[in-house]
């Protein structure tokens, strides 16, 4: 039987957005919203992986677990790798789930279908994206499109590739990226040994190193698209949504 962790990476340094992981919505930090969120879907333990003692501390207040990680790392995956390896030395995690921290509005089922997406057929890694529905995110550099062949199953695509520009070309659905992924261990051990790559590099998505070293990438696709908090818009956003809920 496969075993799944949720690993969520959460550091406080944001050019945007000072200390963004401790941001007050309805009286708990965004991070201990996000925690929960994960809790709720019950794909197996949660863990923050942190450079801060009080991200620490307000996880550990509510309940939940944190680990302290080195502070120089360059990515989410490599801080969940650290993480991963201090924890589970004995390897019974099959699937690592990365959930960034700065989704408080996210619904647990979300993070169910990415573990699904993964876990049909001969995935590497599995992730999720909603269809645009709106006119101005088609054009959007912000708003990440994926590309990808529908499977068999309904509901999956496999990603061909990630994209900013509008794409693909015609008629159809265009589809927004959400950056949540499931990973098979043995994918993550491998992606995080692995160079930038030139795609990469000029569309600024990591997600491409993976495609660019011959991964499969499956995406599920759902009906919402939860507020990535980066502006103190986004933060009041989420507060209004999660303050009436």
């Amino acid at each position: 039987m496969v075993k799944s962790i949720v690993v969520i990476p959460a550091r406080l340094a944001a050019t945007r957005l000072p200390d963004k992981p401790l941001a007050d919505i309805g009286g708990e930090a965004m991070i201990v919203h996000v925690w929960r969120r994960a809790i709720e879907a019950g794909c197996g333990p949660v863990l923050v992986a942190t450079d801060s003692q009080a991200i620490e501390d307000a996880i550990a207040t509510a309940g939940g677990e944190a680990i302290l990680t080195r502070p120089d790392h360059v990515s989410g995956s490599d801080r969940i790798f650290e993480a991963l390896q201090a924890v589970d030395e004995e390897r019974q995690y099959d699937v690592v789930v990365n959930l960034q921290g700065d989704l408080p509005t996210l619904s647990p089922a979300l993070i169910r279908k990415c573990v699904e997406a993964l876990e049909l057929g001969e995935a590497d890694i599995g992730t999720i994206a909603a269809e645009i529905v709106r006119d101005e995110e088609r054009t959007n550099p912000n708003v990440v499109k994926v590309v990808g062949s529908p499977l068999s199953r309904g509901g999956i695509l496999n990603a061909l590739y990630f994209t900013r520009a509008t794409a693909p070309y015609g008629d159809g659905p265009l589809y927004h990226h959400i950056g949540l992924y499931a990973y098979r261990r043995a994918a993550l051990e491998r992606f995080v040994g692995l160079r930038p790559s030139p795609l990469e590099m000029r569309e600024q998505l990591e997600q491409l190193r993976a495609l660019e070293d011959g991964m499969r990438i499956h995406v599920g696709l759902v009906d919402t698209v939860p507020i990535g908090v980066d502006t103190a818009a986004d933060l009041a956003r989420a507060r209004e949504i999660l303050e009436t809920a």
